[in-house]
């Protein structure tokens, strides 16, 4: 199920990608004659003031309909106070599990995460929620072994030492964070 919340609607026509649901109050999508080629059904429009995100109306709505692996693209439309928002939607009961960016690849690990194709990369870990403990790693210039991060701690600017990054955590949950190579 692919959700388009307001100016991401024009992200996901670009990209050649038709959404079964526009959600949000548009105040963001440039060009509203993009909503016309979509029957009423498939449009759920909101207030501008409200009390939930476009972003965190179209993972709420997606959950309701039984998704159970949400991935994010795009999100934040340049504007911090909304990207600390995304990031903030890993912390909920249902979270959702990747968020893609222009800038990065971003991962929710639970338990495991192997990754591949990451030789060089810079890799960024942050706790979600209180703590993330119990970590080990393979394929990091610096391990992880051992570490226990607390809400406000994390370790940025690792870098991978192969093709293949694996992290485990056995108490919390971490954002494995890939920023994607300037070349």
């Amino acid at each position: 199920m692919v959700v388009a919340a307001d100016s991401g609607l024009a992200l996901a026509l670009g990209a050649g990608i038709e959404p079964d649901l526009v959600v949000g109050d548009m105040d963001s999508l440039v060009d509203i004659s993009m909503l016309e080629r979509f029957t009423p059904d498939r449009i759920v429009r909101f207030p501008r003031d409200k009390d939930e995100t476009d972003a965190e109306i179209g993972l709420r709505l997606m959950t309701e309909r039984g998704c159970d692996e949400v991935t994010i693209v795009g999100g934040g439309g340049g504007r911090v106070d909304h990207l600390i928002a995304v990031a903030l939607l890993f912390e909920r009961d249902r979270p959702p599990r990747r968020w893609l960016t222009d800038q990065a690849d971003i991962w929710l690990v639970e338990d495991e995460g192997i990754f591949e194709g990451w030789e060089d990369s810079t890799v960024s870990i942050f706790p979600v929620g209180e703590r993330a403990a119990g970590m080990h790693s393979e394929g990091l210039q610096w391990p992880l072994d051992g570490l226990e991060f607390r809400r406000g701690y994390y370790g940025i600017s690792n870098r991978a030492t192969g093709r293949r990054v694996r992290v485990t955590i056995s108490a919390g949950k971490i954002l494995v964070v890939r920023l994607y190579r300037e070349d």
